[in-house]
This record gives structure tokens, sequence and C-alpha cells, in this order.
């Protein structure tokens, strides 16, 4: 048995081995029951039994509850397998007869995360079904078969388990007053397709980030590291209705965002993606400072592809609200546009951002202008607004930002600044407000749809 629990990393370097013993009591002596103790004197010459001197051993309660929690369900696990493989006391209770075993084996298992801590939860997932599994008639062999079923909130367990074992409940509002809210669920085996190059791009994305987004009340797509470091400071400073949500901030470039469309319209999990123009020239592909009338186009495939479906750089920037958003109200993309800029006293002029960090500093044109002992891009963004006009600034910022650690950038601001001196740029500004929104109406068990369908911007 205390093999079986090393199997699943138990006990570790620092951890009391279990011993179990028997559990006296001169009242009721012929119970014999078994009693889990922890020896914290392990022999050294053995990791798997107790040591031959005279033990130290401590009673079950005096180990941590996660730790309890899993020997608890692993001996649980255990029963519930060698009940059916007839082994032991089960064997014995059935008739000489009854030599028949069940062909299918169903392991029902909710919320094991409970009292857990994380690394736990991911070990006891990994090896629980090899547990059920672990026996001379089981193992590969195809005689007999085991299914287990898992419900869980935890996205550390969703992060070890096979994409296309998954399955999600989504939750559908009411939207009269005869209905009632519901959830269906959605199989997640064949969203991308099987075997394509869209499908292996999801699951290996989401094998290197948390799971969590399949527990999000919202999910934020953003382009780079700068955003995902100075967003939630924005949110939490700014928006204090969504930092009160559960939202899932995922950094993934606007060339690879709307890969992750079949997966977001599935979950139907509401979304804003933070993107940049990414203009390019009119028959090449090289980056351009962008300008109208020029004939620039963009190179970003969700602005392409999702929303709001346009090529040419004009289009992208004349694009309305509603334009901006998917035709089912869920899925929301926010990029640079023009912005007003008040560069000298008295003067409205109009800039068009090309990344973040340019439209961050035009933002913020006074904070930058006036800060001191910077270095790396920033000192050359304030190099660049101290300029004499607006365009000048504009043309040295995006030759900054070619080769300019742009995480780097945000590293120091945060070091250097109080995050809620800045105000974000009016494009991310524009998209978390559509999403407290969105997100104030989704969230209702009754909804009217007419305001859904109605109020997409």
């Amino acid at each position: 048995m205390t093999l079986r629990l090393e199997g699943l990393n138990y006990p570790g370097f620092s951890d009391p081995q279990i011993v179990l013993s028997s559990k006296v009591n001169p009242l009721e002596g012929l119970n014999h029951d078994a009693a889990v103790q922890f020896n914290v004197v392990r022999d050294k010459t053995s990791s798997s039994s107790p040591s031959s001197s005279q033990p130290l051993c401590l009673p079950e309660q005096y180990n941590g509850l996660g730790y309890q929690n899993l020997i608890s369900m692993v001996f649980n696990l255990i029963r519930f397998r060698d009940e059916w493989m007839r082994v032991g006391k089960a064997g014995k209770r059935g008739s000489k007869t009854d030599g028949f075993i069940e062909p299918l084996h169903l392991v029902l298992i909710e919320e094991p995360e409970a009292h857990l801590h994380a690394q736990v939860q991911q070990v006891f997932i990994k090896k629980a079904y090899r547990v059920l599994r672990n026996h001379t008639n089981l193992g590969e062999k195809k005689q007999f078969n085991t299914q287990m079923f898992v419900s869980t909130h935890s996205s550390h367990i969703a992060h070890e388990i096979d994409f296309t074992c998954l399955r999600y409940f989504r939750k559908t509002p009411a939207v009269c007053g005869s209905d009632v809210p519901c959830a269906t669920v959605v199989n997640l085996t064949t969203i991308f397709g099987r075997d394509t190059d869209t499908s292996k791009f999801a699951t290996r994305y989401l094998k290197t980030t948390h799971c969590d987004l399949f527990f999000a009340d919202a999910a934020i797509l953003v382009e780079g590291p700068a955003e995902r470091m100075l967003i939630p400071h924005f949110i939490r400073y700014k928006f204090p209705e969504l930092d009160r949500s559960y939202i899932s901030l995922l950094e993934i470039g606007g060339s690879h965002a709307h890969r992750l469309k079949p997966l977001l319209e599935s979950l139907g999990v509401l979304t804003l993606v933070v993107t940049d123009l990414d203009s390019i020239g009119e028959n090449t592909s090289g980056k351009v400072f962008p300008e109208k009338g020029q004939n620039y186009r963009t190179g970003n495939y969700t602005l392409k592809e999702w929303a709001p479906c346009k090529t040419q750089l004009d289009d992208v920037l004349n694009a309305t609200k509603e334009d901006k958003v998917t035709s089912d109200g869920r899925v929301r993309v926010t990029y640079q546009c023009a912005l007003p800029v008040t560069y000298k006293v008295g003067t409205v002029e109009t800039a068009i951002p090309y990344t973040f960090e340019d439209a961050l500093v035009l933002s913020n044109l006074d904070f930058f202008k006036n800060k001191p002992g910077s270095n790396g891009l920033i000192k050359k963004m304030v190099d660049a607004v101290v300029k004499p006009t607006l365009g000048e600034a504009c043309s040295d910022m995006f030759n900054a930002l070619k080769d300019g650690k742009k995480a780097e950038m945000a590293l120091n601001l945060l070091y250097t600044t109080e995050p809620s001196e800045l105000q974000p740029p009016e494009y991310i500004n524009e998209g978390l407000e559509w999403l407290k929104d969105k997100l104030g109406l989704i969230n209702r068990d009754l909804i009217d749809q007419n305001a859904v369908d109605g109020g997409k911007a």
C-alpha cells in the first residue's frame, strides 16, 4: 500500500513515512482496526519500510489535511479496484459460483482538488488512473476497461488532462420569463478538427499556460509582455467592476490569436482581443509608420480574419465599434486608432500609434516629458516627446520600437512608477469599457435577448 502511494510522489524528501499498525483498544480488542501513522525517523537503508530501531510515529491528524485527503482518495481508488477484481475480502464475500467480473468499471471523482496543494493536484490526476489499472488482469490488457470521470474547478487538474478528454459546461442564461438558466456540455474533442495544425497549436499553447480559461468569466488576449504586465494594473485602478471578476489574461500575438477562435466560440467565453495595427507597405511585408491615404495594409491576421475582417489600413482605421465585435456579440477586437493629442499647449493634433508602447506614451505625454533618470527604451521615448513637432516625436518612437526591448520598458515602469499614475491608451480603455458592460449583462440568470443582440458595441 505504501509503495503505491510513493508512486504519487508521497512521501517526499521531508515528509514522514506512512506506517500501518493495529489499533488496540482494550474494550474493542477484537475489532483490530488499522490506524494510519507517520514515521518521522525513517531507516536510511530502506525507503519502503519503517526503521528497525524504535520508530517515532505521529497520529494521522498531525499531518496536513492535504496529504490526509490524498492518502484517503488513493486508498479509496485501491479499494474500488480490488472490489471490482474480487481481491481479498471482496472475493471472499461473493459466492463460489459467482465468478463473473463486470467488463466496465466506472469511477466518478468529485472535485479532488479540495484541500490539495497545486502540485499534489497535478500528481494525483496523472497517477489516479494508473492506480485503478494496477492489477495483473488490467494494465494494458483489453479484457476489462476502466473509465474515470472527474469533475473539477481546478485549472491545475485541467492542465494535466489530455485536451480531447475535457468536457466543458457552458452556462446559458434564460432569455424569457418562462425559461430557466441551464448549461450545455461542450465536447472539446473535435473543436479544431482532428490532427490539424490549429488543433496542435491550441493544445500546445494551452499546455504552456494555466488552463484557467476554462473557469474564467471573461478572457483578454494581449499582444505582448508589456500589455500582459500593465493591463492588470489598469483594471485594478480604473475598472473595479472587472477587478472583481475572474478574468483570464493570455499573451498571444496578433498573428496567432485568431487560432483560438474555434475554442472561444465553443466555450462562449466573453473575450477582448488587444492587438496591434501591424501596418505594412502596399506591396511589401515590411513595417511602415501608420498613415492614412498611403494604400498601406495590415499584416495582423486577427484584424484580417476575425474582426473587423479588413485588410487595407484605411479601412481598419475607419472601422466602427460595431465592426470590431463578432456577430455573436461575445468577442471584441481593439487596436490603435487615430488619437487626438495636445502636443503643444492650445493645439490639438492627431497621431496614429504603431503599438502599445507609443500609444501609452502619447496617452501620458506630461508624465514622460517630466521623467528624469530614464534608461533603455523609456529614455528613447522621453527623448522623442521633447522634439519640436508631434510628427518628429512619433517618427522617433516608431524607429525606437523596431528593436527596443518592450518587456524591459514595462518592467522599468513598474519599478519606477506607481501604476495608478498611468492612463491606459484610449483603445484599451474602450475595450475594457465594452468588457465591463457586457460582463455585467451576460452573467445574469435572466437577460433580454434584444439587449444582447443589439448591444454588441
